[in-house]
């Protein structure tokens, strides 16, 4: 049996159709736009570490200690830069938290004046870089805070 050209273009188009909803569908419509962090992600933490030598340290401290008294104010009225380690609030908060306020700012957030010296990164740092930075953090915590973190993480996507 002969299959006509016009039977085999009609058959193309549509498996070719097909791929094109499935790679819309995948890519587009079901993206999986959530932040995660992903401190496993080797070649990621190490990207985010150098970033964050070069972009945070400097307040937050090279082994993520923070600022002494973080948690008073200063005589201007800001609160000192807190700590990323274990000891600090960071791992109390979801992943999607942590970096819309690492890239949009604490005020963008909370909708109103605060006073505080942590810059918006939104024009300095891209979305993967913001993410390594995060991850580097993250993967720095012992398993246990981190496992509350992934639980954090969950709770906060049934709300």
């Amino acid at each position: 049996m002969q299959v006509s050209t016009r039977t085999i273009s009609i058959i193309f188009f549509f498996v070719f159709s097909i791929l094109l909803v499935w790679l819309f569908y995948t890519n587009y419509m079901n993206k999986d736009n959530e932040i995660r962090l992903l401190p496993n992600d080797l070649s990621l933490v190490t990207l985010g570490q150098n970033i964050y030598s070069e972009n945070c340290a400097s307040c937050h401290g090279i082994n993520l200690e923070g600022q002494k008294n973080w948690q008073n104010r200063d005589d201007e009225g800001y609160l000192p830069a807190p700590p990323h380690d274990e000891t600090g609030h960071t791992w109390h908060h979801p992943d999607e938290y942590l970096f819309q306020m690492t890239k949009y700012g604490i005020e963008k957030i909370i909708g109103k004046k605060y006073l505080n010296n942590m810059p918006a990164y939104e024009n300095i740092l891209t979305d993967k870089e913001i993410v390594s930075v995060l991850s580097f953090i993250k993967s720095t915590w012992p398993s246990q805070i981190q496992e509350i973190h992934n639980n954090i993480n969950i709770r906060s996507k049934l709300n």
